[in-house]
């Protein structure tokens, strides 16, 4: 039994590769039987999964298989084997779920964190700042122990099969597409600062890879061929451990083997939260999406936007959601100055959970007291996978290198980049101590309804807290399915222009002709149209796959706007 790309035979795999390159919107559902899984990017790696799922692979095994498929497919560029893993898994055998934490670790002997060189750019549109090279950026990973956990506990196939797909890509090479082949472009400059990164991303001749070339990688086929086969310490005790803390020291940073090796990742029960017949289980501590969603989720039901007509349809429902959508930003706002701004509440993360501080905070809302203030109205990435098997499992990943395309370091350590994610979360690591798991922004989980699991949801990308809310409200509270979900219209992330820090200006961002203009209008809010291709480094992308509790069917989709697909069998 394999799972490599080399038994679907040459047609299928080009077949699935050329599909990255298609025209948007295009997300066709997929219907089957026995079992399904999607993505955000990259078609082939969602059919990688479908094999695992065909092979008598676990939801687990397809969606871990499709996740390093991905990281494959982009070279390193927006997800990393270096990267971060999150998780939520419905187990159908004990009707359990759980969730898992892969995310970032602070380095231990980095104690003044907010002395990192960065700072966090004023547009989110394709931003990339220049700025000093500093080891420093780098943080500690847990993508592969992610991996070696969840495979462990939930896994049906031998671990180095999930390899396989990733394995014959990296050594046989793929095709690079237009998109893919921007990421080469934008960071053609700091691919060339180190030879082994010269020597991964830029061509022998000295030129830079371009639409069309040939894109083989084989030092990461071997890293992940030693990973497969010696086990995931090889990359935390072993020697790719040695060679990533050298590279990250040689740069300045403080990173140490002890930081790699002794890295875990963190079991937890998920949040849940009950809306009506519904009910929403989502990852657990240390995090912050999850707060920010049941936050968001509790004040759209207090506030009666749950049986207000669609944000699409309706001013006062659009101005609802922006308002209530912008108010993830308390998670990025030290708690003495939550303290100043409501002086008379608890928003403490668990005081947030709660629907009874919703109803508090959306009174002080009404009443004027937001964080946001909008312009005057005139004249960051990652990937997803969800996963249902032939038993009824049900798993939503989402993983990422937390940063933009290699980022401004761009090292690369056989094979695998390494993230600068610490360039703009100098705050965020001072919060959370030398040493310490950071809070993941991440935003993932199942729906449940009358009890019973109906939905496991992952979301990604710059927009993905403004994505989630409204694909959820969708099918809350307008009876939408997973394809009508993920298709209405939406508000984006905002234009935020931050020119003046202490007033930040926020601008709601649209798809041209995605609403009425007289619904725009009325909101009195200053709202921009984009067009399809500005839609990139602005939306967020929501996966989901919905199961029929009485006869077993299942409904896949992918976002519109993004490469991948979903599958079904």
């Amino acid at each position: 039994m394999t799972l490599s790309p080399d038994g679907w035979g040459e047609a299928e795999l080009a077949k699935y590769l050329a599909m990255d390159a298609r025209p948007f919107p295009n997300n066709p559902p997929a219907i089957g039987e026995k079992g399904a899984v999607s993505t955000a990017f990259h078609t082939a790696a969602s059919r990688a999964g479908l094999e695992a799922l065909k092979n008598g692979g676990s939801s687990v095994d397809a969606a871990l298989t499709a996740a390093m498929t991905q990281i494959t497919l982009n070279a390193g560029a927006v997800t990393s084997f270096f990267g971060i893993l999150n998780m939520v898994h419905y187990d159908a055998a004990t009707g359990k779920i759980v969730t898992m934490d892969a995310s970032w670790n602070t380095v231990k002997n980095e104690t003044d964190p907010m002395t990192i060189p960065g700072g966090f750019p004023s547009d989110a549109v394709g931003p990339y700042p220049s700025r000093e090279v500093s080891g420093r950026t780098a943080l500690v990973g847990g993508f592969m122990r992610g991996v070696e956990a969840a495979h462990k506990r939930f896994g049906k196939l031998p671990f180095k099969n999930l390899f396989e797909p990733s394995i014959y890509l990296a050594r046989n090479g793929f095709t690079l597409n237009e998109r893919t082949a921007d990421f080469f472009k934008r960071r053609d400059a700091q691919l060339r600062r180190l030879s082994e990164t010269k020597a991964t991303l830029v061509k022998p001749d000295g030129t830079g890879y371009t639409t069309g070339d040939v894109f083989k990688q084989p030092a990461l086929a071997a890293t992940l061929d030693s990973i497969a086969t010696r086990g995931v310490d090889y990359m935390y005790k072993g020697p790719w451990a040695r060679k990533v803390v050298a590279a990250v020291q040689n740069d300045g940073g403080k990173m140490t083997l002890d930081d790699l090796a002794n890295y875990e990742v963190i079991w937890s029960e998920p949040l849940r939260e009950r809306y009506g017949a519904y009910e929403l289980a989502v990852l657990g501590p240390p995090v912050n999406g999850s707060v920010n969603l049941i936050e968001a989720l509790n004040l759209a039901e207090v506030s009666g936007l749950f049986n207000k007509a669609h944000w699409s349809k309706n001013a006062q429902s659009f101005r609802m959601m922006s308002d209530i959508t912008n108010m993830f930003m308390l998670s990025s706002i030290p708690p003495a100055t939550r303290k100043t701004i409501y002086s008379d509440l608890d928003l403490s993360d668990s005081s947030r959970l709660r629907k009874e501080t919703a109803v508090k905070l959306w009174d002080r809302m009404e009443k004027g007291v937001k964080l946001v203030q909008y312009a005057n109205v005139g004249p960051k990435h990652s990937d997803v996978v969800v996963a249902i098997d032939q038993w009824g499992n049900m798993t939503a990943i989402t993983h990422t290198i937390n940063t933009l395309t290699w980022g401004n370091e761009a090292i690369m350590v056989d094979g695998v980049s390494i993230s600068d994610a610490a360039w703009y979360q100098q705050a965020e690591i001072k919060q959370a101590g030398p040493g310490n798991r950071m809070p993941s922004p991440i935003e993932l989980g199942i729906i449940l309804k009358n009890g019973k699991p109906v939905i496991p949801f992952a979301s990604m990308s710059m927009g993905l807290h403004q994505q989630t809310v409204q694909s959820l409200i969708n099918i809350m509270a307008h009876n939408m399915d997973v394809e009508e979900a993920v298709n209405a219209p939406c508000l984006l992330w905002p234009y935020i222009d931050a020119t003046v820090p202490e007033a930040l200006k926020f601008t709601v961002r649209v798809m041209e002709g995605a609403f009425p203009d007289s619904v725009i209008q009325a909101t009195g809010l200053p709202v921009k149209q984009i067009p399809a291709k500005e839609r990139r480094y602005t939306q967020g992308l929501w996966v989901g796959i919905y199961r029929d509790p009485l006869t077993g069917t299942l409904k896949a989709v992918s976002p519109p706007y993004a490469t991948g697909t979903a599958f079904a069998y």
